[in-house]
């Protein structure tokens, strides 16, 4: 591939990251404004491809949808949303194309897989279920199949991989409308996000080493190999990989815990107080009623269905799983520090810290809609710095 490719197939990457990271946050504002069933249909919005703007329109909108009164400063935020998320499925389906330009075959798998995908949407909405989840399912299965059977592909696999994870995003999109804002699946659809931007970040790291023919610059200027490669002695750096691993899980699991949270609207189940809850150091909980994750297809969970304990359960079990991550992640940047990597392990301890700020002042302030947004981008933010950790001290990315 030539210098020119290899540049732009970089700049590709680097904007399909970022504009992932734009969707998580307006995905945020969106659920977080209450807006995400402002549009009862699927993919339009109360059947218009935009949204209705004309009073006419409007009164045939509020028509066909009487139990769901259209609402102008909700419904473009929704379908706005959707424009942008659409958009990134295209620049990652264009990057997947790109990593499979050199093998035909794999390239018309990758077509064949999103195509089936594609098929299964329209037959959802015509109540075809079973077709829909075959060809869905089946699109799914070549996708993962190609990318995770593919021996040496290196990022182009994991192009591959990005691609089958944003197509089933589509798919959660849809059942969330669908399934009116069920709880998993509002969580994985945030999930699904955030393991979308962490594939696109380490697409785009890994390309950018590529073309710098194994020089790395990660926040730090060190364009040369330490001494300890060249002495064939243990590179601390990479020593840290099993730790940035087990880090970016505990990270995984509590953005899971921050999406269930807010999807069961438990965010203010505490009330105003920290770090007590409603007054008291333990109050009355359930966490199995708060932790059940399938609650069957027809139910409307719009503001939440989960007493008060079960909310309760639900928003200690966020704050828990805070303490944990924030503990590991600050010895994990004191690590990162001492091992050279100064500029890395200052950017996660600023951003550990600048979370933990944001979390307690949702809480204490009644969750601003301006705070909680931030929240959900600085969680972001911190996989990406996990993320360009976990390529940096992966051997064979060094």
């Amino acid at each position: 591939m030539s210098a020119r490719a290899s540049s732009a197939l970089r700049a590709l990457a680097w904007i399909a990251c970022a504009f992932a990271f734009c969707v998580i946050v307006f995905g945020a504002f969106v659920r977080l404004s209450n807006a995400g069933l402002s549009c009862p249909d699927w993919p339009t919005c109360y059947g218009h491809a935009t949204w209705p703007h004309h009073p006419g329109a409007i009164a045939k909108a509020d028509a066909a949808f009487p139990d769901r009164p259209y609402e102008t400063q909700k419904a473009w935020r929704e379908q706005t949303h959707r424009f942008l998320a659409g958009t990134l499925g295209v620049l990652v389906l264009v990057l997947a194309l790109a990593a499979t330009a050199r093998e035909r075959r794999r390239m018309f798998v990758v077509i064949a897989g999103i195509v089936l995908v594609a098929i299964g949407i329209p037959l959802y909405m015509q109540r075809h279920y079973v077709p829909s989840a075959l060809c869905a399912g089946a699109g799914e299965a070549v996708l993962l199949a190609c990318a995770l059977f593919w021996r040496g592909g290196g990022w182009r696999r994991i192009a591959v991989l990005a691609l089958a994870v944003v197509s089933f995003q589509a798919l959660l999109g849809m059942w969330t409308v669908t399934w009116l804002l069920k709880p998993i699946v509002v969580s994985g659809h945030l999930l699904g996000g955030m393991a979308t931007f962490a594939l696109l970040a380490w697409i785009a790291w890994r390309l950018k080493w590529r073309l710098e023919r194994g020089q790395v610059h990660f926040f730090e200027n060190d364009a040369a190999k330490p001494a300890a490669a060249e002495k064939n002695e243990p590179d601390p750096i990479s020593s840290l990989h099993g730790a940035v691993v087990i880090g970016l899980l505990l990270l995984a699991c509590q953005i899971f815990l921050g999406g269930w949270t807010s999807s069961n609207y438990a965010a203010l189940a505490c009330g105003t107080d920290f770090p007590k809850c409603l007054g008291a150091w333990w109050p009355p909980v359930d966490f199995h009623q708060g932790f059940i994750l399938w609650r069957g297809i027809g139910v409307n969970f719009e503001g939440g269905i989960l007493d008060a304990a079960a909310r309760s359960a639900i928003q200690i079990a966020h704050r828990f799983g805070a303490l944990v991550v924030f503990v590991y992640l600050a010895w994990l940047a004191h690590r990162v520090a001492r091992a050279g990597l100064r500029g890395s392990g200052f950017a996660l301890g600023v951003l550990l810290l600048a979370q933990v700020a944001l979390g307690i002042s949702n809480v204490v302030f009644g969750l601003p809609l301006a705070v909680a947004v931030a929240h959900n981008g600085g969680a972001a933010l911190l996989l990406f710095v996990m993320v360009a950790l976990l390529a940096r001290t992966n051997r064979e990315a060094r």
